[in-house]
């Protein structure tokens, strides 16, 4: 009967999806450094450092502003330079453009560096003790000496006190944003410190996946958030795990027997989202091309244009990397890309196909 017909060919269309992501789930357990592989490369390379007596994962994840391309950064080195201020080399500067500073300087007579957390193309971020808040631990970032950088974080900053003006009690778990200041012609903007990333965390966890009741906790903070970002007109469009950080990332470390092998469980799953460096308001002028590439919605691939969906999109990305451990788009092709999409959702819709050029 057709019924039956019809029944038959939903099932082969879901097993096939589930071999799909199945197959992908062999390949990584096989080898994690395999998932790294695929991950864009503007993925920083340096590690948190984690004590495995206490459970306590080392603060320190705001590597998140900072995962920039270290490969691209040697074919981009000519035009930085060209676009550096026209002033004489400071000696507090590297041939980059990074501030140059070690443990015990102080910042704005107030901000001791204890620590450099990470390091990108965009400049670096560091630990500092607040002498003028009881000895508090922040994040400091400190943007290079450079006109497109500079002007990169004052938008940040804008956008980051129109956040925090809109959300004085920190309802929806934005990054809070202390001060700015700068520094010797170096923006430098201070944060809140919190824990890893959501990805830092599944890395060092050997890429296990996040249990199903943390994930639900993730999912509906998240979404929180994003959608008091989109009722303020704004699109984060760099939603991706490196960008949620868990306010704290202690956690419970318990033999696994069944995968014979430590296995870290997370204390609490209370997130921030982060980073709003690429934050576009509805009526400013929309990019092109936005979004880190495994978590790029297909309109954006295909240049349709984009809105606050291209948000959306990406959540979905990044709930599905929780559940399984590892993205579900591993390539940089963008073809294979929406390849991928139609084997795992089905075809693109007529009315997208149609607009393409």
């Amino acid at each position: 009967s057709k019924c039956s017909e019809a029944k038959s060919i939903n099932d082969r269309e879901h097993h096939e999806r589930r071999r799909y992501v199945e197959e992908y789930r062999n390949e990584h357990t096989q080898g994690c450094d395999s998932g790294q592989q695929h991950r864009e490369h503007d993925k920083s390379a340096q590690h948190h450092h984690s004590s495995r007596s206490s459970g306590r994962s080392r603060k320190g994840s705001y590597k998140w502003r900072y995962r920039m391309q270290h490969s691209a950064c040697h074919h981009h080195r000519h035009s930085q330079r060209s676009h550096r201020r026209k002033r004489s080399r400071s000696v507090e500067d590297d041939e980059e453009g990074h501030l140059i500073c070690q443990s015990g300087d102080v910042l704005s007579a107030r901000y001791e560096i204890v620590a450099t957390l990470g390091e990108g193309a965009f400049g670096k971020v560091v630990e500092c003790i607040d002498h003028k808040a009881e000895g508090r631990h922040v994040a400091v970032k400190i943007v290079k000496n450079v006109d497109r950088y500079s002007e990169a974080a004052r938008s940040e900053v804008q956008v980051l006190e129109h956040l925090n003006a809109s959300d004085p009690s920190n309802t929806y778990r934005c990054v809070r944003m202390l001060e700015w200041f700068e520094h010797h012609g170096h923006v430098c903007i201070v944060f809140e410190l919190l824990g890893l990333s959501t990805y830092d965390f599944i890395k060092e966890n050997g890429f296990l996946p996040f249990r199903l009741d943390h994930i639900r906790q993730m999912a509906y903070q998240i979404c929180k958030s994003v959608n008091f970002l989109h009722l303020n007109k704004l699109t984060h469009t760099d939603l991706k795990p490196e960008n949620i950080l868990f306010v704290q990332s202690d956690y419970i470390e318990e033999y696994n027997p069944r995968l014979k092998r430590d296995e870290r469980t997370l204390k609490n799953p209370d997130i921030k989202v982060v980073d709003f460096g690429s934050a576009t308001y509805d009526d400013e002028h929309h990019s092109t091309l936005v979004s880190t590439r495994h978590y790029r919605a297909p309109e954006v691939i295909l240049a349709l244009g984009w809105a606050q969906p291209c948000d959306v999109w990406s959540i979905g990305c990044i709930l599905i990397e929780y559940y399984l451990g590892f993205t579900v788009f591993p390539t940089h092709d963008s073809k294979e890309h929406l390849a991928m999409m139609e084997r795992i959702l089905g075809p693109l819709p007529n009315h997208m196909i149609q607009k393409t050029r």
